[in-house]
């Protein structure tokens, strides 16, 4: 771990660990452990619906680094892993070109599938520094039956949606969510 705290840049340098994931808070390295099957199976099959109704300028990517943007160039910087985001294509072509990292202004919708150990984190912590960070749609499921979906936009939540959460704001999107944790069929849920 290193002795001292960390920029942005810096922290890109460190690369990928062996074991879990790391995000960057004010400079510190954070370290979490590989997401749980159903966690990563709710990721995955929202990613599948997502991806069928994005318009043709958007994509998403799974657990990518994000540059929140929150501390001035050199300075203890930010990013987090977001289970899901909903980017511009192009952001995707800047990253590869530039061997970068993504950043907050490039992401339309930053999603958290919140569990029982990432509850407070997701609900407080990473709503108040993806708004700061100027990310206009946050979106968390929480997989507790019934699965819901809060909608975040800056500092404004809309109610706890179950069942089907529908919306035409960045985009038109039709969720089905308790599908993201059903079993398949023949299976004990």
């Amino acid at each position: 771990m290193p002795d001292h705290l960390l920029t942005i840049e810096e922290y890109a340098a460190l690369g990928e660990t062996d074991t879990g994931f790391t995000e960057l808070v004010e400079g510190r390295v954070l370290r979490s452990p590989s997401h749980e099957p159903r966690h990563n199976r709710a990721i995955h099959r929202l990613a599948a619906h997502l991806e069928a109704q994005l318009p043709e300028h958007l994509d998403f990517v799974p657990g990518c680094d994000v540059d929140l943007g929150l501390a001035p160039p050199g300075k203890p910087g930010f990013s987090r892993r977001p289970d899901l985001m909903v980017i511009d294509k192009s952001a995707i072509a800047r990253v590869d070109k530039d061997d970068g990292m993504l950043k907050a202004d490039e992401v339309a919708v930053v999603v958290e599938i919140a569990t029982a150990g990432s509850r407070r984190t997701d609900y407080r912590v990473k709503h108040d520094e993806y708004a700061d960070a100027g990310i206009p749609h946050y979106w968390i499921v929480d997989l507790a039956e019934p699965v819901t979906l809060i909608a975040c936009q800056g500092y404004q939540d809309a109610a706890a949606v179950a069942k089907t959460f529908t919306t035409d704001d960045p985009f038109p999107v039709k969720l089905d969510l308790d599908a993201l944790i059903e079993q398949h069929a023949g299976t004990a849920r």
